[in-house]
């Protein structure tokens, strides 16, 4: 009997080691991407005369968005396709380098995860945007796993992420776009839309930019409470941002929150406000 027991304990023992190292792993990949591989190689890239050009990058180390990824790449195409785009996607950040970027008016951050460039390739994107260039990013291009991207998180995000509601995940909300910015974001734009996302949670507003688009953040649940992380039941209150841009140098940055799923690829009116946003980075 006794040695029954020993035996249930240690079977036990050893699935609670292989739980947490389990979970510990996933959570160390969810807030720094793993495993990481920095890409060096440049691409050759045959850029169209007359076309402007709109980096699609969709690499992730953490955490991926896989159906929103692969629905924004077919939403970006069509984009192009409509209003006269070159669209260069990939998710090697060899690309990242002076002289290629140099062919491009946007990068677009498409869903990325964890550390997604070296040290040389992020101050290649710096000096892109304060040179005249504009940087997009969607949705977990502002989560927290981009903690070794400080300028990134300044100047494309302006705050710190603390989490996204768990109870449940996904919520609908309007979408309320603000009176007092750039035309361009206005164009064939409802007021607000109706919109069900995974709604993001920063520990304050974004600093130093122009709000486009808000929610109200008491019509929402906003809770991330999970297990033994019991500080997360806060929101940002009636006035939640979830689009916004800034000017940077010579160049700008817009970001938005929304684009969890494949679903708000289908919302037309979310779709609409990412191509405004790509009119207002290259005019």
């Amino acid at each position: 009997m006794k040695k029954t027991f020993k035996i249930f304990l240690l079977c036990a023992g050893t699935v609670m080691l292989i739980l947490v190292t389990a979970t510990s792993l996933f959570i160390y990949r969810i807030k720094n991407g793993f495993p990481v591989k920095f890409e060096t190689d440049h691409p050759v890239i045959n850029f169209p005369a007359a076309k402007p050009a709109i980096l699609l990058f969709s690499k992730t180390t953490g955490y991926r968005h896989s159906e929103s990824i692969d629905a924004a790449k077919r939403v970006f195409l069509n984009m192009s396709k409509k209003n006269g785009w070159y669209i260069y996607e990939t998710e090697k950040g060899g690309v990242f380098f002076g002289e290629l970027l140099k062919n491009f008016k946007v990068i677009i951050i498409n869903n990325g995860t964890g550390r997604l460039l070296n040290a040389e390739q992020q101050m290649a994107v710096k000096e892109f945007v304060e040179s005249g260039g504009t940087l997009m990013g969607i949705h977990s291009a502002g989560d927290f796993s981009h903690n070794d991207w400080p300028w990134m998180n300044k100047n494309l995000i302006g705050a710190s992420f603390s989490h996204h509601p768990l109870h449940p995940q996904l919520q609908a909300a309007k979408v309320n776009i603000e009176k007092d910015i750039d035309s361009t974001f206005t164009h064939q734009r409802p007021a607000s839309w109706k919109q069900t996302d995974e709604w993001y949670i920063y520990y304050s507003k974004p600093k130093g930019v122009r709000i486009v688009a808000y929610i109200d953040g008491e019509t929402i649940l906003p809770s991330g409470n999970l297990f033994l992380i019991q500080n997360k039941d806060f929101g940002m209150g009636k006035h939640q941002p979830v689009a916004w841009y800034r000017n940077v140098g010579q160049g700008k940055t817009f970001y938005t929150s929304m684009g969890h799923d494949t679903a708000v690829w289908k919302n037309e009116n979310f779709v609409q406000l990412l191509q405004n946003a790509v009119l207002w980075s290259i005019k």
